[in-house]
């Protein structure tokens, strides 16, 4: 019989304090050490998603862990995730395919079937490697919702995880949110959790000494580590909530060009976005008051879940007269996914994909009509712009179908099964345009032929550029995580056998 991994659960005190950073960088501090290790979230609530070898889709968190864990991505180490469609209902993905669109009414009573799956994916990847890293969601102490738990502290107990439990410091009241998650949940559920890593410090770390003590002292439990905040690499975010209420941004004549993405109420996969934040010479921002547009030298319209209900939000905010106004006067716009099925003409949804069945008016500027309907297309992507090559992966429900002569790439295989089509649309002044393509911006060429499509030619666009710079980027983060956290300590949570390995 197959000897099943071991597992290390890496939990909350609430959300976005910096589980998923912790789970990344403990993928590649043991996959430095020559362990085979997977991270897994049963269950993952995001717009921001990615696209497996296989074609599957799941949580692009999941995916930034399995690049840290040196191994390919896989739907197993996210079977449940949830895409919000609205405040009360969500698209939920099942084991890399979109099963049902739910209420959180009806998703909760399927939470036993979930809880299934999820264990079943789990036992599947502990039977293909040494350690598991498991990542809980939100607060693991919700009490109103513990008992249809799928992905903290009860999967923890089915993994037999030892947990550490992160809390945020740089939001304040770490010491009750530490304190609290504790005294919300019981005595054998206090037991599972082995210890704390205090996220986000800033300031002289010999001054928090005190604080640890107290901590160890009040609970009886360690402290791991106190990572102290980072500015000198970036991790890709798990949630919207980091691009959450921008300020408007005005770029000045004298200061260095201005790229803005639309902050779309149900905006998806913002990362796409990355790579363009790491350019010297120009500045990206994200802009959700509609703003004069004219200093911007781009702008580009992003993927969104909801593609019907963010067209009906440009209209009565006044955006869609600003975007109109702006492709009028010569602006560059380059709309993603979503983004892309918005500068056509018509957006229908004769199914009711994204709610009421009906019609929706684009915006107009790209000679395209998009039809919503099932199934959901999930491929990763190969295709060539003028020749560049480049690699996508496409997340769409509908069909948008350019112009052959207006296309704008050439798509030469899905899922590793070679094809002759087409993506996209250019329009016929070639300031307007769009694509399916999440990840357009991975490659260093393809990069350097938008900026030059919008007079940006200029700007230097190195090899550390989209996946070389995340590794660069894990590398950092592992770095750093070992400076501050006693690995050893957590090491010593792990059973004797790994615990050889790793000596």
């Amino acid at each position: 019989m197959t000897q099943k991994a071991a597992c290390l659960a890496v939990l909350g005190t609430g959300s976005d304090v910096g589980k998923s950073v912790v789970v990344t960088a403990l993928c590649r501090i043991f996959a430095n050490r020559g362990l085979r290790v997977a991270p897994f979230k049963a269950q993952n609530m995001s717009n921001n998603s990615g696209v497996t070898p296989e074609g599957a889709e799941m949580g692009r968190a999941q995916i930034v862990q399995a690049e840290a864990a040196r191994v390919a991505p896989h739907c197993d180490m996210n079977p449940v995730l949830l895409k919000p469609v609205s405040d009360v209902g969500s698209q939920v993905v099942l084991n890399g395919v979109a099963w049902m669109d739910a209420s959180s009414q009806t998703f909760y009573g399927k939470k036993e079937v979930l809880f299934a799956e999820s264990k079943a994916a789990l036992d599947r990847l502990r039977s293909a490697h040494d350690l598991i890293i498991l990542e809980g969601a939100g607060s693991c102490a919700e009490v109103n919702l513990m008992a249809c738990d799928i992905v903290n502290l009860r999967m923890a107990a089915y993994a037999e995880a030892p947990v550490v439990l992160v809390a945020d410091i740089d939001r304040g009241g770490v010491f009750a949110q530490i304190v609290g998650t504790l005294a919300c949940i019981p005595a054998e559920q206090q037991a599972q959790i082995r210890g704390f890593v205090v996220n986000r410090f800033r300031g002289d770390l010999s001054l928090f000494q005190p604080g640890i003590d107290w901590i160890e002292q009040r609970t009886g439990k360690k402290v791991f580590g106190v990572l102290p905040w980072y500015k000198h690499f970036r991790i890709e975010a798990e949630d919207a909530v980091v691009i959450e209420s921008p300020r408007p941004f005005h770029p000045a004549a004298d200061s260095e060009p201005a790229i803005a993405v639309v902050r779309l109420p149900h905006i998806s996969n913002f990362t796409d976005f990355d790579p363009l934040t790491q350019l010297d010479g120009c500045r990206l921002v994200y802009v959700e008051q509609p703003q004069e547009l004219a200093p911007f030298r781009a702008v580009i319209l992003p993927g969104t879940k909801a593609t019907c209900a963010d067209l009906h939000w440009l209209a009565a905010t006044g955006w869609r007269d600003r975007l109109l106004g702006y492709a009028a006067a010569g602006g560059h716009l380059l709309g993603i996914c979503g983004g892309y099925q918005m500068l056509g003409t018509w957006v229908r949804d004769p199914d009711g994909i994204e709610g009421e069945p009906g019609t929706t008016a684009g915006l107009g500027l790209l000679p395209v009509e998009t039809v919503l309907k099932a199934p959901k297309t999930t491929t990763l992507t190969d295709f060539t712009w003028e020749g560049i090559a480049g690699r996508g992966y496409e997340i769409h429900m509908g069909r948008t179908d350019p112009p052959r002569e207006q296309s704008l790439v050439a798509v030469h295989a899905r899922n590793g099964e070679a094809c002759a089509d087409h993506d996209g649309c250019l329009g016929e002044d070639g300031r307007v345009m769009g694509t399916y393509m999440h990840g357009l911006f991975d490659s260093p060429a393809i990069t350097r032929r938008w900026l030059a499509s919008t007079g940006l030619g200029a700007i230097e666009v190195d090899r550390l550029h989209g996946p070389t710079a995340r590794d660069q980027a894990y590398e950092q983060l592992a770095a750093h995580a070992l400076a501050h956290i006693d690995i050893e300590a957590l090491t010593a949570l792990l059973p004797a056998s790994l615990r050889e390995r790793l000596r």
